[in-house]
């Protein structure tokens, strides 16, 4: 897919988050030093490793500590830990990240938490806040054409299929994609249809 000129202009994606996201079920907010035992522990997980591009595995508490370090920096983005609502529990992260596409959504959530709609609730909320906080007018999503659970999530999202590609992951190596693209358009209309 090539990139149309508006959706790669810097300034599209200059992200003004609220540190704080709430849905139904979940509280997304920045990754603390507090989510370091728990996010070592969820993210050291060969499954979730092997779906993602830049997560590590093995995985331990000095990536905890460098992922939590790098989130503090908006100019890459916007990260969220995914936490329960109703106790606090660290699920998983969620994100907004600048690519050379343009802005991509971007979540896993932690194996103990698979199969609770936790990360399609995390994922609407991130796609809102793209289209009501920066002049992005396509929103991108991929996933490793092995993983049907993620496609699920930005199928509900609204995502159209956009073709395939390839992604170089740490510990997969090169492996084949799909592509996803939501433009605001069609996010205006789902938005608008959701609440008649």
């Amino acid at each position: 897919m090539v990139a149309e000129s508006e959706d790669t202009e810097d300034e599209r994606f200059t992200i003004e988050c609220p540190p704080v996201l709430t849905t139904e079920r979940l509280v997304l907010r920045p990754p603390h030093e507090d989510d370091i035992a728990d996010l070592a522990f969820l993210a050291d997980n060969r499954h979730v490793a092997g779906m993602l591009a830049r997560m590590p595995h093995p995985y331990g508490e000095a990536e905890a500590r460098s992922f939590v370090a790098m989130s503090q920096n908006k100019q890459s983005g916007a990260a969220y830990a995914v936490t329960k609502a109703d106790n606090g529990a660290f699920v998983g992260c969620a994100g907004l990240n600048v690519t050379d596409r343009g802005l991509e959504l971007g979540y896993w959530i932690g194996e103990p938490f698979w199969k609770k709609g936790y990360a399609t609730e995390a994922a609407h909320a991130l796609v809102d806040l793209a289209f009501r906080v920066t002049g992005t007018n396509v929103l991108h999503a991929s996933c490793r054409v092995i993983n049907p659970a993620s496609r699920r999530v930005i199928h509900k999202c609204g995502f159209q299929y956009a073709g395939q590609g390839m992604l170089n992951s740490i510990v997969a190596g090169q492996v084949p994609v799909e592509r996803y693209r939501l433009d605001r358009k069609t996010w205006v209309s789902l938005r608008t249809w959701a609440r008649s």
